[in-house]
């Protein structure tokens, strides 16, 4: 048993019980003072109801805190469903207050609010919302905690730390915090890098831009371009950092004023930052190193040119 638990358990038998042994007696104790025994009735049950209200809430945040820590992909949302009970259990406990004050049946209490629905349905219109929005996230499985996610909308770039009733909170890799609500990412767009990160690799594209005039045919009628991409193409194949088990491709595109672009397409191993950043610029170093070992030349505009 967790210590919060004990701590709620031993609240009750403190707060409650001796409450509950008052309203036992009580009768028997005031018979001769009518009117104090039903002022001290009704803050007695006011007493007990506020209390038990605690009570439960407590034990919701138990659970929830309790989710937290063992947390799976769809019990992300409890701090959203935690929320929606908090302010049903407040909503009835308010009721039973009043009722005991006024000494009415809570039945027909609730049964008078029927007029004033659209009332409370304005006034809790972003927790709905919230909390529908959530439940679509939830089951579509677009956003869990710890995802990276980018909404350029909010300026959001970064690791999804709590996801609440009415806010998504996002950790930018600078470490401030930005709040976005949920019903945002469920009418707008955003950007999920999870598949990236449960992929073995990360997919890098490069492009390196050949200058025509470089590109020739040597003795045996093949051109210095194809030797080179396909030395790129061996290379980056038994080159550690690189998955070899995956796209591996040196190819050219459309040719362009500024050159013939040459594009490289792999994988690397690493995704974390900076060593993927370094990775790949070691990568792209070595192929415009080995540029010239073929007689090609990267384009460079020049203000003559």
């Amino acid at each position: 048993m967790s210590k919060p638990t004990k701590y709620i358990i031993l609240v009750v038998v403190c707060l409650i019980v001796p409450a509950a042994i008052v309203w036992d007696y009580l009768p028997s104790v005031m018979s001769d003072y009518p009117k104090l025994y039903e002022v001290i009735k009704r803050l007695t049950g006011i007493y007990i109801t506020i209390v038990s209200t605690w009570l439960i809430i407590s034990f919701a945040n138990t659970f929830r805190k309790l989710g937290e820590q063992h947390a799976l992909p769809h019990q992300q949302y409890i701090n959203s469903f935690i929320g929606v009970l908090k302010i049903i259990l407040i909503f009835i406990c308010v009721i039973i207050v009043i009722a005991i004050i006024a000494d009415k049946d809570p039945s027909t209490l609730l049964a008078g609010l029927g007029a004033m629905s659209a009332i409370l349905m304005l006034a809790f219109q972003d927790t709905i919302k919230g909390l529908v929005a959530g439940i679509r996230l939830t089951s579509n499985d677009m956003v869990r905690i710890g995802d990276r996610i980018t909404v350029p909308a909010a300026g959001a770039d970064g690791i999804v730390e709590e996801i609440a009733l009415t806010t998504v909170k996002v950790r930018n890799f600078d470490n401030t915090i930005i709040t976005v609500s949920p019903q945002s990412l469920v009418d707008g767009s955003f950007q999920n890098w999870r598949g990236m990160s449960e992929n073995e690799g990360r997919k890098v594209v490069r492009r390196v831009y050949i200058d025509f005039r470089s590109i020739t045919i040597d003795a045996d009628g093949i051109v210095n371009l194809t030797r080179y991409r396909e030395h790129m193409t061996e290379w980056l194949s038994q080159c550690d950092l690189v998955l070899a088990d995956h796209i591996i491709m040196v190819h050219q595109q459309d040719a362009t004023p500024t050159g013939l672009p040459v594009e490289f397409v792999f994988w690397l191993r690493e995704q974390t930052m900076p060593a993927h950043s370094h990775q790949i610029s070691e990568i792209m170093e070595h192929a415009y190193a080995e540029a010239p070992v073929f007689g090609l030349k990267i384009y460079q505009q020049f203000p003559e040119q």
